[in-house]
Protein backbone atom coordinates (compact mmCIF):
# COMPACT_ATOMS: atom_id res chain seq x y z
CA UNK A 1 0.00 0.00 0.00
CA UNK A 2 1.48 3.30 -0.76
CA UNK A 3 2.00 5.88 1.98
CA UNK A 4 -0.73 8.49 2.45
CA UNK A 5 1.63 11.48 1.93
CA UNK A 6 2.37 10.95 -1.51
CA UNK A 7 1.75 14.36 -3.46
CA UNK A 8 -1.78 14.14 -3.95
CA UNK A 9 -1.17 17.03 -6.98
CA UNK A 10 0.11 15.01 -10.24
CA UNK A 11 2.03 18.50 -11.60
CA UNK A 12 3.11 21.69 -9.92
CA UNK A 13 4.96 24.39 -10.98
CA UNK A 14 8.75 24.32 -9.56
CA UNK A 15 8.13 27.76 -7.38
CA UNK A 16 4.92 26.45 -5.76
CA UNK A 17 4.38 26.40 -2.01
CA UNK A 18 4.43 22.97 -0.81
CA UNK A 19 2.10 21.51 2.23
CA UNK A 20 1.94 18.46 4.46
CA UNK A 21 -1.28 18.09 6.34
CA UNK A 22 -0.81 16.17 9.61
CA UNK A 23 -4.40 14.98 9.98
CA UNK A 24 -6.02 11.92 11.19
CA UNK A 25 -9.40 12.89 10.30
CA UNK A 26 -10.16 11.94 6.41
CA UNK A 27 -13.19 14.43 6.06
CA UNK A 28 -11.39 17.71 7.20
CA UNK A 29 -8.01 16.95 5.51
CA UNK A 30 -10.19 16.42 2.40
CA UNK A 31 -11.60 19.80 2.59
CA UNK A 32 -8.28 21.53 3.64
CA UNK A 33 -6.75 20.21 0.98
CA UNK A 34 -9.13 21.06 -1.48
CA UNK A 35 -9.19 24.75 -0.31
CA UNK A 36 -5.68 25.12 -0.16
CA UNK A 37 -4.86 23.54 -3.71
CA UNK A 38 -7.47 26.71 -5.35
CA UNK A 39 -5.41 28.98 -3.27
CA UNK A 40 -2.64 27.31 -5.59
CA UNK A 41 -0.40 24.96 -3.54
CA UNK A 42 1.10 21.63 -3.60
CA UNK A 43 -0.59 19.49 -0.64
CA UNK A 44 0.36 16.09 0.99
CA UNK A 45 -1.62 14.43 3.84
CA UNK A 46 -0.76 12.27 6.60
CA UNK A 47 -3.15 10.68 8.29
CA UNK A 48 -0.92 9.69 11.82
CA UNK A 49 2.06 10.57 13.22
CA UNK A 50 4.90 8.08 11.59
CA UNK A 51 3.75 8.64 8.84
CA UNK A 52 3.67 12.59 9.02
CA UNK A 53 7.30 12.09 10.91
CA UNK A 54 8.54 10.19 7.57
CA UNK A 55 7.44 12.91 5.32
CA UNK A 56 9.04 15.32 7.08
CA UNK A 57 12.29 13.67 7.61
CA UNK A 58 12.49 13.09 3.30
CA UNK A 59 10.63 15.98 2.27
CA UNK A 60 11.39 19.27 1.88
CA UNK A 61 7.63 21.40 2.92
CA UNK A 62 7.37 25.22 3.18
CA UNK A 63 4.62 24.35 6.03
CA UNK A 64 2.92 21.94 8.28
CA UNK A 65 -0.47 22.10 9.59
CA UNK A 66 -0.22 19.59 12.27
CA UNK A 67 -3.10 18.24 14.41
CA UNK A 68 -1.83 17.48 18.02
CA UNK A 69 -4.36 14.28 18.77
CA UNK A 70 -3.26 12.50 15.65
CA UNK A 71 -2.66 8.44 16.25
CA UNK A 72 0.74 6.00 16.41
CA UNK A 73 2.81 9.34 17.14
CA UNK A 74 1.65 12.62 18.40
CA UNK A 75 1.43 15.84 16.85
CA UNK A 76 3.64 16.97 20.13
CA UNK A 77 5.81 13.88 19.50
CA UNK A 78 6.15 14.45 15.74
CA UNK A 79 7.14 18.62 16.07
CA UNK A 80 9.13 17.34 19.04
CA UNK A 81 11.47 15.31 16.20
CA UNK A 82 10.85 18.05 13.40
CA UNK A 83 12.50 20.68 15.51
CA UNK A 84 15.36 18.31 16.93
CA UNK A 85 16.65 18.04 13.20
CA UNK A 86 16.86 21.75 12.88
CA UNK A 87 14.25 21.79 11.05
CA UNK A 88 12.80 25.54 10.51
CA UNK A 89 9.46 24.89 8.45
CA UNK A 90 6.65 26.85 9.44
CA UNK A 91 4.13 24.55 12.12
CA UNK A 92 0.35 25.58 12.16
CA UNK A 93 -1.43 23.39 14.94
CA UNK A 94 -4.54 22.27 14.43
CA UNK A 95 -6.38 21.16 17.76
CA UNK A 96 -9.90 20.30 19.21
CA UNK A 97 -8.16 20.25 22.86
CA UNK A 98 -10.15 22.56 25.24
CA UNK A 99 -7.67 23.04 27.58
CA UNK A 100 -4.21 25.41 26.63
CA UNK A 101 -1.63 22.92 28.35
CA UNK A 102 -1.22 21.35 24.67
CA UNK A 103 -1.24 24.58 22.85
CA UNK A 104 1.19 25.95 25.34
CA UNK A 105 3.37 22.83 24.97
CA UNK A 106 3.18 23.08 20.93
CA UNK A 107 3.99 26.74 20.81
CA UNK A 108 7.30 25.91 23.27
CA UNK A 109 8.15 23.42 21.36
CA UNK A 110 8.81 25.86 18.34
CA UNK A 111 4.94 25.65 16.84
CA UNK A 112 4.30 29.53 15.08
CA UNK A 113 1.13 29.25 15.46
CA UNK A 114 -2.00 27.66 16.58
CA UNK A 115 -6.07 27.31 15.71
CA UNK A 116 -8.59 25.17 17.31
CA UNK A 117 -11.31 23.17 15.95
CA UNK A 118 -14.13 24.23 14.67
CA UNK A 119 -12.29 26.72 12.59
CA UNK A 120 -13.15 29.02 9.13
CA UNK A 121 -11.41 28.01 6.30
CA UNK A 122 -10.94 31.91 5.63
CA UNK A 123 -9.09 32.47 8.38
CA UNK A 124 -6.96 28.82 7.88
CA UNK A 125 -6.19 29.97 4.74
CA UNK A 126 -5.01 33.52 5.93
CA UNK A 127 -2.65 32.06 8.64
CA UNK A 128 -1.36 29.63 6.02
CA UNK A 129 -0.64 32.95 3.59
CA UNK A 130 1.05 35.11 6.64
CA UNK A 131 2.96 31.82 7.21
CA UNK A 132 4.37 30.88 3.96
CA UNK A 133 5.53 34.37 3.13
CA UNK A 134 7.24 34.91 6.35
CA UNK A 135 9.14 31.90 5.50
CA UNK A 136 9.70 33.23 2.13
CA UNK A 137 10.77 36.32 3.86
CA UNK A 138 7.81 38.87 2.23
CA UNK A 139 5.86 41.27 3.77
CA UNK A 140 2.52 39.96 5.57
CA UNK A 141 0.74 42.61 4.66
CA UNK A 142 -1.84 43.48 1.78
CA UNK A 143 -1.95 46.96 0.67
CA UNK A 144 -5.11 47.73 -2.03
CA UNK A 145 -5.16 51.22 -2.00
CA UNK A 146 -5.54 53.38 1.66
CA UNK A 147 -6.00 49.69 2.88
CA UNK A 148 -3.49 47.98 4.39
CA UNK A 149 -4.31 44.58 6.22
CA UNK A 150 -2.46 42.60 8.43
CA UNK A 151 -2.59 38.64 7.70
CA UNK A 152 -1.27 38.12 10.98
CA UNK A 153 -2.48 39.97 13.36
CA UNK A 154 -6.17 40.07 10.92
CA UNK A 155 -6.37 43.51 11.59
CA UNK A 156 -7.30 46.09 8.44
CA UNK A 157 -6.63 50.02 8.82
CA UNK A 158 -7.33 53.34 6.49
CA UNK A 159 -4.58 55.74 6.49
CA UNK A 160 -3.46 54.24 10.78
CA UNK A 161 -7.25 54.20 11.89
CA UNK A 162 -7.78 50.68 12.23
CA UNK A 163 -11.63 49.37 11.21
CA UNK A 164 -13.72 47.73 13.53
CA UNK A 165 -14.69 44.71 11.40
CA UNK A 166 -16.82 41.34 12.71
CA UNK A 167 -14.95 38.10 12.38
CA UNK A 168 -17.40 37.48 9.56
CA UNK A 169 -16.43 41.25 7.74
CA UNK A 170 -12.83 40.02 8.26
CA UNK A 171 -13.09 36.38 6.97
CA UNK A 172 -15.10 38.15 3.68
CA UNK A 173 -12.42 40.62 3.24
CA UNK A 174 -9.44 38.18 3.23
CA UNK A 175 -11.32 36.42 0.59
CA UNK A 176 -11.93 39.72 -1.38
CA UNK A 177 -7.98 40.84 -0.98
CA UNK A 178 -6.58 37.30 -2.06
CA UNK A 179 -8.81 37.77 -5.31
CA UNK A 180 -8.22 41.54 -5.84
CA UNK A 181 -9.69 42.62 -9.01
CA UNK A 182 -11.10 38.72 -10.05
CA UNK A 183 -14.83 38.23 -9.76
CA UNK A 184 -15.85 36.00 -6.40
CA UNK A 185 -19.02 34.16 -6.19
CA UNK A 186 -21.97 34.14 -3.70
CA UNK A 187 -21.38 30.29 -3.23
CA UNK A 188 -16.77 30.66 -3.07
CA UNK A 189 -17.67 33.20 -0.30
CA UNK A 190 -20.20 30.62 1.67
CA UNK A 191 -17.71 27.90 0.87
CA UNK A 192 -14.63 30.33 2.97
CA UNK A 193 -16.74 31.75 5.73
CA UNK A 194 -18.28 28.68 6.82
CA UNK A 195 -17.05 26.67 9.99
CA UNK A 196 -16.94 23.39 10.35
CA UNK A 197 -20.55 22.31 10.38
CA UNK A 198 -21.89 25.92 10.08
CA UNK A 199 -23.99 27.53 7.26
CA UNK A 200 -24.35 30.62 6.04
CA UNK A 201 -26.87 31.54 3.53
CA UNK A 202 -26.41 33.66 0.00
CA UNK A 203 -28.44 36.62 2.03
CA UNK A 204 -25.96 36.80 4.75
CA UNK A 205 -23.72 37.23 2.44
CA UNK A 206 -25.43 40.03 1.04
CA UNK A 207 -25.66 41.59 4.51
CA UNK A 208 -21.67 41.14 5.34
CA UNK A 209 -20.72 42.65 2.43
CA UNK A 210 -23.19 45.75 3.16
CA UNK A 211 -21.83 46.25 5.87
CA UNK A 212 -18.20 45.79 4.80
CA UNK A 213 -18.64 47.94 1.66
CA UNK A 214 -19.74 50.83 4.37
CA UNK A 215 -16.53 50.57 6.13
CA UNK A 216 -14.61 50.48 3.38
CA UNK A 217 -16.30 53.08 1.20
CA UNK A 218 -14.46 55.81 3.02
CA UNK A 219 -10.90 55.08 2.32
CA UNK A 220 -11.95 54.48 -1.55
CA UNK A 221 -12.06 50.77 -1.67
CA UNK A 222 -15.11 49.60 -3.53
CA UNK A 223 -16.67 46.02 -3.52
CA UNK A 224 -18.41 46.12 -6.76
CA UNK A 225 -21.44 43.85 -7.60
CA UNK A 226 -21.64 41.55 -10.43
CA UNK A 227 -25.72 41.19 -10.80
CA UNK A 228 -26.13 37.37 -10.58
CA UNK A 229 -22.38 36.20 -10.41
CA UNK A 230 -20.99 37.38 -7.18
CA UNK A 231 -18.60 40.80 -6.41
CA UNK A 232 -15.13 41.74 -6.59
CA UNK A 233 -12.90 44.22 -4.60
CA UNK A 234 -11.96 46.85 -7.84
CA UNK A 235 -7.99 47.52 -7.75
CA UNK A 236 -7.44 50.89 -7.06
CA UNK A 237 -6.70 53.02 -9.92
CA UNK A 238 -2.92 53.81 -9.41
CA UNK A 239 -1.90 49.76 -9.14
Amino acid sequence: MQQAYKNLTAERAIDTMRILIAEDDAIIADGLSRSLRQGGYAVDWAPNGLEADNALATVAYDLLILDLGLPKLTGLEVLKRLRARNSAVPVLILTALDGTGDRVKGLDLGADDYMVKPFELAELEARVRALTRRSAGTTPTIQCGLLTYDQVGRTAQIQGQQLDLSAREVGLLEVLLSRMGRLVSKDQLVDHLCGWGEEVSHNAIEVYVHRLRKKLEPGGVKIATVRGLGYCLERPQTE
